[in-house]
């Protein structure tokens, strides 16, 4: 049975989501794995109330860790070290389902071809890296919304007659991505309650 097969079927017995399996020098086999996530049901998002968000914890990996050396050694499979990790918060969004699940979360973008004569206004045509706000359109296809105003400095007092830098959107398809992946944002005044959809 191949690598791929053999770590799906033990991370989706236990109940889990496997993100991702990579294999480094040295034998270091890394598996990382989430939650499972299901999209809200049409109807059911406004009438029930919004659970707190579930994370991976120590003992999911752990686990995890126990079901995997169980299952690769049955398997013959040669690996010198097994890491089992969560996806962290800068997740790579690989599919169509990651995006919808983060949409409306910062995300950090890299196109394989820069945006060229599509660029209007103040975007580089060269440009290649985007960071902003991912939105679905109505059509199915996706957008980026961002401002290039420079991030405002602890303490620092900002005149209230300049002008706020514009907004931009660049729509985009999964097939023009590099990569995408959240935007590694730390608060560490705690996690803010998200506010519930209407």
């Amino acid at each position: 049975m191949a690598l791929q097969q053999i770590v799906e079927q033990t991370v989706t017995g236990l109940g889990y989501e496997l993100v991702e399996i990579e294999r480094s020098a040295g034998g270091l086999l890394r598996i990382t794995i989430d939650l499972p996530w299901q999209p809200p049901q049409a109807g059911q998002e406004s009438a029930a109330p919004q659970q707190p968000e579930a994370f991976i914890t120590v003992e999911d990996c752990e686990k995890v860790t126990r079901q995997l050396q169980f299952a690769l050694e049955v398997e013959g499979v040669d690996y010198q070290r097994l890491e089992v990790s969560s996806p962290g918060i800068d997740r790579l969004l690989r599919n169509e389902t990651d995006f919808v699940r983060f949409t409306g979360e910062l995300v950090d973008l890299t196109l394989k071809q820069p945006i060229g004569a599509a660029a209007q206004g103040q975007v580089n045509a060269n440009r290649k890296k985007f960071r902003g706000t991912l939105e679905r359109l109505e059509d199915g296809r996706w957008q980026i919304v961002w401002s290039d105003e420079p991030a405002r400095k602890p303490g620092q007092k900002v005149s209230k007659k300049r002008e706020p830098a514009p907004l931009q959107a660049m729509i985009f398809t999964l097939d023009e991505l590099k990569e995408a992946r959240l935007a590694p944002v730390v608060n560490f005044k705690g996690r803010a309650a998200k506010p519930l959809q209407a």
